[in-house]
């Protein structure tokens, strides 16, 4: 079986089998609810509504229909019923919608009629979705971004969701995919039609075409992982030696009693994360053990833990008390903060003077530096306009098409090695024609057409991964269409 096709669903089933059943489920949160929507999707969708007392004559319009249980004529429910003739719906199939009250009962009534029903089956997780994506309702990205959408938290989360199933990259990958096929179709036609002057020729301008394709790749990649962590969520630490005020400012900043409050220094032992929403952002804000030396195991391994945490953060928040530091200049208190934390290449720090309404009566904080009090609430709304500000900085939000996966990193990663290795020998090529004092530009037969196409190849192949989907008959197309091969 090719990669790309898609599989049966039930072991031991073939596609055929799998693609005429119909399939049932509830499409909306399970409990009690004012409306609960059950979905069918599948061939024999019209006459389990028909069975049900439905109608099927009016397309995409809801009608109120009494529902009755076709085994003994019992009533169900008196619900908001719709029809969807495929193609023109969510899997590209017949699909039904029932829009039921959502008690438990009237939900597992329907379902168990649906159940009953020759032809219907419960659906699969996720296979809705599966079937729109085989009958090219949607690729790989558009499916992903609907699970991001169902999972978000936050409004910047709901937004790059949007952007991705409402198909931003899509139709990025879409177009870099269309002109490597393009090429990679005239690098075939060099190869098996050597002898047409059309083909012969057909790819002197590949290398500044495939140029320009390679460095929108590069830029694309070097975005800072802001699709990802904005997806994923960003993680702040609280880093600063015993009793400088984390645990206090985590669960006021969380509105929580998240962390345990002591007077006792080295309280926090282990690592405390809360998820919280800062300015539309998704955060895990986490309180850590106090940085300082130790012959306790237990507390060595928690400042060991807050230092590796620290590494993987986006942001840290250093806090030193305000009575601590007194009068000292900027560099003084930098100096300090350095050697709490050491050197590091980790994240960017936002530096607190905790603790402030113990600070003395009209001391201010040095330059550069933020006073908070989490007894008193005083400076919080700084500290989160700070985060605020530094966490949109890092995600810069709805500017342009970004990457949300890992998978589709790896990708397109992939796809601009095989790129960079075919301008590589391009080059070479060149390079060789021009010292023999040749004035033309290079074109595929200077160069190994064989490992040249397979390259360009692989880079279809790596776009073609994250859209789900490569189709060879397309360089089929592209040869007849562009070349007057075979007249």
């Amino acid at each position: 079986m090719d990669q790309w096709q898609a599989a049966p669903a039930h072991p031991g089933q073939t596609e055929r089998e799998t693609a005429t059943e119909t399939i049932f489920a509830l499409s909306s949160g399970a409990g009690r609810a004012g409306v609960a929507v059950v979905r069918l999707s599948g061939p024999a969708a019209g006459d389990a509504l028909r069975a049900l007392g439905g109608r099927t004559d009016a397309p995409r319009l809801a009608r109120l229909t009494s529902l009755r249980d076709p085994a003994d004529g019992a009533p169900l429910d008196r619900a908001l019923v719709l029809w969807f003739p495929g193609p023109k719906s969510f899997t590209g199939e017949d699909v039904v919608e029932l829009h039921l009250h959502g008690g438990p009962a009237v939900v597992e009534g329907a379902l168990t009629a649906l159940a009953a029903l020759p032809g219907l089956r419960p659906a699969e997780a996720g296979e809705f979705s599966r079937r729109a994506f085989d009958h090219g309702k949607m690729d790989f990205t558009h499916a992903e971004g609907l699970a991001d959408l169902i999972a978000a938290e936050t409004p910047a989360q709901r937004r790059q969701a949007l952007a991705q199933m409402d198909g931003s990259l899509s139709r990025l990958y879409e177009g870099w995919r269309a002109d490597l096929v393009r090429c990679l179709a005239h690098m075939e036609a060099a190869i098996d039609f050597a002898d047409e002057a059309d083909a012969a020729h057909a790819g002197a301008d590949l290398v500044p075409r495939l140029t320009a394709l390679r460095d929108a790749m590069a830029a694309h990649l070097a975005d800072s992982r802001r699709g990802e962590r904005l997806r994923d969520g960003f993680t702040v630490v609280l880093l600063g030696a015993p009793n400088a005020g984390k645990s206090s400012l985590l669960n006021a900043l969380s509105r929580s009693d998240a962390a345990i409050v002591s007077e006792i220094a080295g309280t926090t032992r282990d690592m405390v994360r809360v998820r919280m929403n800062i300015a539309g952002f998704p955060v895990t804000l986490v309180d850590t053990a106090g940085l300082r030396e130790s012959d306790d195991v237990i507390e060595r391994e928690g400042v060991r833990r807050a230092r590796a945490a620290a590494a993987r953060a986006d942001l840290a928040l250093v806090l030193v008390p305000a009575d601590t530091l007194g009068d000292i200049s900027e560099a003084e208190a930098d100096a300090r903060v350095a050697a709490l934390v050491g050197e590091t290449d980790g994240p960017a720090l936002v530096r607190l003077a905790s603790k402030a309404d113990l600070a003395a009566a009209g001391w201010g904080p040095p330059t550069g530096w933020l006073a908070v009090s989490a007894a008193t609430g005083a400076g919080l709304d700084g500290v989160s306009e700070c985060l605020a500000d530094a966490l949109g900085a890092a995600a810069q939000p709805d500017q342009g098409t970004v990457l949300t996966r890992a998978r589709h990193r790896r990708a397109v990663e992939d796809s601009l090695a095989a790129l960079d290795r075919f301008l590589a020998v391009a080059a070479g090529a060149g390079d060789g024609a021009r010292d023999g004092g040749g004035d033309d530009p290079w074109t595929p037969v200077d160069g190994d057409l064989v490992l040249q196409a397979e390259d360009l190849r692989l880079a279809v192949r790596g776009i073609g991964r994250i859209l789900g989907r490569v189709d060879v008959e397309e360089l089929l197309d592209v040869v007849f269409a562009d070349f007057c091969i075979g007249k």
